[in-house]
């Protein structure tokens, strides 16, 4: 049986709706070189298209949710992809965007509220949890597509390495989500199916799972095989390590990395 939504409940938020238009008009900018700096239009595009991602990414979880029985999620105005209205707009938005720009990794942020007790089936639970980051393996999926396909005659190089460190983005956020660490996705995947005494053992990590990651990223060893793994992946779909390393320096337009990634406009 289907579940009914209000139509103000399912109503796109005018919120989302301006950030889709500047990742629509900035990316128009960094396709045709109009812009005067193209390193300010690819900051802006990938920013508005990472926001985007993070959006969809909470709006699966809501809608999973919604359809395994929490009604709740449309009182709080998930269904919307409104970000402001997440319960932690600072974690699920403000901080994966600071860590993009400043530490060129997708780093996921804090989940939507779901009232799991109104939840009784354990694979729901789990369905729930897996659907955000497989919102960021469809982004990726779709940023990479040129690439896989062979189907970059034509492709404007700034917005061929735009895309490229998007898709690292994606990659990097997909698997740091699916890290079955207690506060990520990927532990409320198997969370259902753990005992209730390692459950309860487990829940005071909850709270800093997500610093813990970031913090193990900082060790060099740990950070070159992470990365190691996200480039290994990139490049099954088609994306050298050059193009990701020229999206990023493009991105970060502020610095002066180097010459390696000359493009005009």
């Amino acid at each position: 049986m289907g579940v009914q939504t209000g139509r103000g409940e399912r109503r796109i938020s005018s919120v989302f709706i301006g950030i889709v238009a500047v990742m629509a008009v900035t990316g128009w900018a960094v396709w045709t070189g109009y812009s005067t700096s193209t390193g300010l239009a690819v900051f802006l595009f990938v920013t508005a298209a990472w926001v985007v991602s993070l959006c969809l990414h909470e709006y699966a979880h809501a809608r999973t949710a919604l359809h395994s029985g929490d009604l709740s999620v449309k009182d709080r105005g998930y269904l919307t992809l409104n970000p402001l209205a997440y319960t932690h707009a600072l974690l699920s938005i403000v901080l994966p965007v600071l860590f993009m720009i400043f530490g060129g990794i997708g780093l996921p942020g804090g989940a939507v509220y779901i009232e799991r007790d109104r939840i009784t089936k354990r694979w729901q639970h789990s369905l729930i949890s897996a659907a955000g980051p497989l919102t960021n393996v469809a982004f990726a999926v779709v940023c990479t597509a040129p690439f896989w396909l062979d189907a970059l005659d034509g492709v404007p190089v700034p917005f061929r390495f735009a895309l490229a460190f998007l898709a690292l983005l994606q990659v990097s956020a997909a698997i740091l989500n699916f890290l079955p660490v207690p506060g990520l996705d990927g532990y409320g995947v198997i969370e259902p199916w753990l005992s209730y005494n390692l459950r309860r053992e487990l829940a005071p990590l909850a709270p800093v799972g997500l610093l813990i990651v970031f913090g193990l990223l900082w060790i060099p060893a740990v950070n070159q095989f992470f990365f190691g793994v996200v480039h290994d992946l990139l490049a099954a779909l088609g994306v050298s390590d050059l193009e990701s390393y020229c999206g990023r320096e493009l991105y970060t337009f502020w610095s002066e990395a180097g010459g390696l990634c000359e493009v005009s406009g």
